[in-house]
């Protein structure tokens, strides 16, 4: 899978630092966080349980979710019995500690797989309205200006729209977009794709699926359709299974996420508007409570505006 982001198109300007770009995205929560540790820590002389009450309050606001929160708390109060945290600089030590260590947790569940032969097959799933169309068009730009070779399968046949848009981004990047007439099927499009990838030669097949939630059989039996399909060029294939996640969402898209781990094999989160969002921490209550690593983030509205995830730089940037 892809590990760097340097480069655009002509009309974007060349990105700024990685961890910088992190940074900004979540200044929103960062600046929240903060204010609200040193107002907790800040009113006690000791850390009591008034204090950790505060804490609590203060980690599901930034949407970490009740079960990450008592599992970071828990870790916290261990510490202070043993009066190993005084201060609100040492808080904060064991709270990064502990984001860290279940972000890294939920990455070594799911690790990036090599791929010896192109080309890499990926699924990106989602509900509609999460930015599913919109980041296969930030990939495919992230992959071309590392000069990969592209091709695009349009196999979310149930809405025109989908077909239409996804070849707008295709324009934009310079990528072609293998499609078939709305309502066809979506299994036939993807073999269509991947026959033209092994005779192109081509690098990544990003795979736009159906963002609709009609029944999770339903759901089930057409990705496993697409996956089969996929075996029969491929037999590794697909390497990922992305699923699009709504920042602003927050807890309340965790269980239409669950719906989708369950029925369609996921690898790996693409969480988009993370910078419209003071509930940041999200990204952790994800890799916590799907047991997934977050791949990329959303960081802009711009082709360029999307970063590969690094836990070290999300949990650096939430407390710098």
């Amino acid at each position: 899978m892809i590990q760097t982001l340097f480069g655009s198109l002509d009309e974007e300007k060349k990105p700024s630092g990685l961890f910088q770009r992190m940074k900004e995205a979540v200044t929103r929560t960062r600046e929240s966080l903060t204010e609200r540790i040193e107002d907790a820590v800040g009113v006690r002389p000791e850390i009591d349980d008034y204090t950790l009450n505060e804490l609590e309050l203060t980690l599901i606001a930034a949407d970490l979710g009740s079960v990450t929160t008592a599992e970071v708390l828990q870790a916290l109060k261990d510490k202070v019995d043993r009066k190993q945290v005084q201060s609100t600089d040492e808080i904060k030590g064991v709270l990064k500690a502990e984001i860290l260590r279940l972000l890294n947790e939920a990455a070594a569940k799911s690790p990036v797989r090599t791929v010896d032969q192109p080309p890499e097959v990926i699924l990106v799933v989602g509900v509609n309205g999460t930015g599913k169309t919109t980041t296969i068009g930030k990939l495919s730009n992230l992959l071309r200006a590392q000069g990969k070779q592209v091709l695009l399968c349009a196999a979310d046949t149930f809405r025109a729209a989908a077909i239409d848009q996804l070849e707008v981004w295709g324009e934009r990047t310079g990528v072609e977009v293998i499609k078939t007439k709305p309502g066809g099927d979506p299994s036939a499009v993807l073999f269509d794709a991947l026959q033209a990838a092994k005779a192109r030669a081509v690098d990544y097949v990003i795979v736009d699926t159906a963002g609709r939630l009609h029944t999770k059989q339903n759901l089930m039996l057409e990705l496993e359709k697409m996956k089969r399909t996929a075996q029969k060029f491929i037999p590794s294939a697909p390497h990922e299974v992305l699923l699009v996640m709504d920042a602003t969402t927050g807890q309340n898209g965790l269980q239409q996420a669950k719906l989708f781990t369950e029925s369609a094999g996921v690898t790996g989160i693409v969480l988009t508007k993370l910078d419209g969002t003071a509930k940041g921490g999200v990204v952790v209550a994800i890799s916590r409570e799907l047991g997934l690593p977050v791949r990329y983030v959303g960081v802009g509205e711009k082709i360029g505006d999307i970063l590969p995830f690094n836990a070290n730089d999300f949990v650096e940037s939430l407390f710098a």
